[in-house]
């Protein structure tokens, strides 16, 4: 028998290759060797996007960044990941265990991989002297549009299973839809706790820090930055402590 050759294209599905792409996890066609492969790639680009993105506060943030991130991603998938697969088995889906798996592990890759494509403009903001709350921003649109891409991947190929192949059950693709919506948010949580991602260039190098507020007030106030006129800007902030969940804050507890 021989051997799939595999490569980029045959690892991540596209609009050419989606249908084979799912076809090969359906048949089970050399599955534990793809989802090593994926949890490689997966984890060589994330490690890539937590460099750049730390890289703004120093050599020593940047390699706790690159850390940090890819540990986001894969803590988030392993504390979600069993209620999602036994809500499939109660549902009626035949999708076997590493079935599923390579499913997931297909779209954080296409997710990764999209991160790192964005990696050039957040290096031009940050060698041209981009607004560290732009910066903020900036990486947490990156983190969402790269998270909508591959949940979306991971849709598709549900629903192929579930059109075409008739092992995975209707319900289960509406279920799919709650379960991302529930894996962001303890995402947001974990990113929270994990924080800072990104600090401030002048202050001291930090692994952890625990400051009051929480993401969504945090963003709110990172766009206020950029739209607050340049002289209300040089009074006294008492809202320091409020900034996105990769990045550092001036208030500690």
């Amino acid at each position: 028998m021989d051997h799939e050759k595999f490569n980029l294209a045959s690892l991540i599905p596209n609009l050419q290759n989606t249908e084979a792409y799912f076809d090969a996890i359906v048949n089970e066609t050399q599955i534990g060797s793809r989802i090593i492969r994926l949890l490689a790639i997966f984890i060589g680009l994330t490690f890539f996007y937590g460099l750049v993105m730390g890289a703004y506060s120093g050599v020593l943030q940047a390699v706790t960044a690159a850390v940090k991130v890819p540990a986001l991603f894969a803590l988030s998938l392993i504390i979600c990941y069993p209620a999602f697969f036994l809500l499939q088995f109660i549902l009626g889906s035949k999708m076997k265990l590493l079935q599923m798996t390579a499913v997931i592990m297909a779209g954080f890759v296409l997710a990764s991989g999209i991160m790192v494509s964005f990696t050039p403009i957040v290096v031009f903001f940050v060698l041209t002297g981009g607004n560290y709350h732009f910066l903020q921003l900036l990486h947490v649109a990156i983190f969402t549009l790269a998270g909508l891409f591959g949940m979306k991947m991971v849709l598709d190929a549900l629903t192929y299973s579930c059109d075409k192949k008739n092992i995975y059950p209707k319900t289960g693709v509406t279920v799919f839809r709650f379960w991302v919506i529930i894996l962001a948010f303890v995402a947001v949580q974990l990113a929270w706790n994990l924080r800072p991602f990104l600090a401030e260039r002048d202050k001291p190098y930090a692994l952890f820090r625990s400051y009051e507020g929480n993401f969504y007030t945090a963003v709110i106030y990172s766009f206020e930055q950029l739209i607050r006129p340049a002289a209300e800007s040089q009074k006294p902030r008492v809202t320091d402590n409020q900034t996105p969940m990769f990045f550092d804050t001036t208030k500690e507890r």
